[in-house]
């Protein structure tokens, strides 16, 4: 098997695993209510590190079940691969070329050498970020909750925001599906979780340039350079969109935190401070947009990814000034690299519009409130119109796959498709042909 095919098929085996543990019936609150298609789906959104759920996970799911969502979360924002290779260490067991190799396409690597040490790294600081954000939790959990569930939800909130999952037990308090909208302006709760979705978002690789470097912020890798300025582009606009247009009815002292956190969570958390359907259709179109394109490459965030659309941008603008190659901090990108952009691209946006097009089609609902579920299951977000649990079988099927694709990838699917083919050793003529 290739790289490609053992990444694609580690997800498969931990989505069905998944699947087959939350059937079983202390795993329900009422048991043998949860039937294949909801298991199916929430293991899918769980491994995929969406958040969209047909069942509310804080009440209809035991401490059981949730406790194997939460361990799904945590295989799948740290990837299938790097979830076996720290079982390997725990064992002992030596990793072969073979496996590095896996490794290094699993998250993103710019090369095999050094890639144990940087899956123990990975391993060990997302360990810690999340048992630092547990503990900035527990001040606001412990008073409300008491002591063991306080603990609990720190813990699950704690790694379910790392991992960029959006799963949330708020239900027993808020109400089914509330996510966060109780914590709009508890500062610890929503400062605690914007921290760790940045972290976990930002992508592995860029930690590993701010270990080197600390804040040298010349010596890093163009491709932490492109993450760091991209994200925060993309957290300033939606801020400021928020801040201004869709909150400006409150009070500038109650908007501030929560336009802060939609901008953070919307690039692919889930989870949600104010009621996101209520928004206008302008900041719901802005909101699509920016679920498309997700996290940063290497992370446990989804998505097309932050690099992907500022490499396409930047070979757009390097056409409209007439330069021959697109070239960024004293660096150009490779060929390759512009035409992946562009195919992940093209690939996202077909796959998001036309299932939303059949979804509206089937089930009878707002083309803008499908685009928005797409969206958000392509994205791996998790935000919701809260039309989920009301879809039949087709729509939900189709939810499926574009959280599968939007997990491993959609050139990895493809690749994982193919079988292996040789370098071509001939070169087409070339025939040139007008465009635009």
């Amino acid at each position: 098997m290739s790289s490609f095919q053992v990444i694609a098929s580690g997800f498969v085996v931990m989505i069905l695993l998944g699947t087959l543990l939350l059937m079983i019936p202390a795993a329900s609150a009422t048991p043998g209510s949860a039937g294949f298609s909801d298991c199916l789906f929430t293991a899918t959104s769980a491994v995929c590190v969406t958040g969209l759920v047909v069942r509310d996970t804080g009440t209809a799911w035991t401490p059981f079940g949730q406790a194997v969502i939460l361990a799904l979360i945590q295989v799948g924002g740290l990837g299938v691969v790097t979830a076996a290779v720290m079982m390997s260490f725990l064992s002992g067991r030596k990793i072969g070329l073979m496996q590095r190799s896996i490794m290094q396409e699993s998250i993103s690597a710019p090369q095999v050498g050094g890639i144990v040490r940087l899956t123990r790294f990975i391993v060990l600081s997302t360990l810690a970020f999340e048992a630092a954000g547990a503990l900035l939790l527990m001040p606001a959990f412990i008073p409300r909750f008491g002591w063991g569930r306080g603990i609990w939800y720190s813990f699950f909130h704690a790694i379910s925001a790392f991992c960029n999952a959006g799963f949330d037990l708020m239900g027993v308090e808020g109400g089914p599906f509330s996510s966060l909208t109780g914590w709009g302006q508890d500062v610890l709760v929503n400062v605690a979780v914007i921290l760790l979705i940045t972290i976990g978002g930002i992508g592995f690789l860029v930690w590993n340039d701010i270990r080197e470097h600390r804040l040298r912020f010349r010596q890093y890798r163009l491709q932490s350079k492109l993450v760091l300025v991209t994200s925060g582009i993309l957290v300033l606009l939606p801020f400021l969109w928020f801040l201004l247009m869709e909150m400006r009815e409150m009070p500038l002292s109650q908007r501030v935190l929560p336009s802060l956190f939609q901008s953070v969570t919307l690039r692919t958390a889930g989870f949600n401070t104010v009621d996101l359907a209520a928004m206008s259709d302008s900041g719901q179109a802005m909101m699509i947009l920016w679920m498309l394109i997700g996290g940063s490459p290497g992370s446990t965030a989804g998505g097309m990814k932050t690099t992907t659309v500022a490499v396409a941008l930047i070979a757009a603008w390097s056409v409209f000034r007439r330069k021959e190659s697109p070239e960024c901090f004293g660096r150009r990108f490779a060929d390759e690299t512009v035409r992946h952009a562009m195919a992940i691209l093209i690939m996202y946006a077909l796959l998001f519009s036309v299932s939303a097009v059949v979804i509206s089609r089937v089930e009878g609902l707002p083309l803008l409130t499908c685009l928005f579920e797409t969206a958000s299951a392509l994205g791996t977000v998790g935000v919701t119109h809260g039309i989920t649990s009301s879809l039949g079988m087709l729509s939900r099927g189709i939810l499926i796959v574009l959280m599968f694709l939007g997990r491993v990838g959609g050139l990895t699917l493809i690749y994982a498709a193919q079988p292996v083919r040789a370098t071509a050793r001939s070169v087409k003529p070339l025939e040139k042909v007008t465009v635009g």
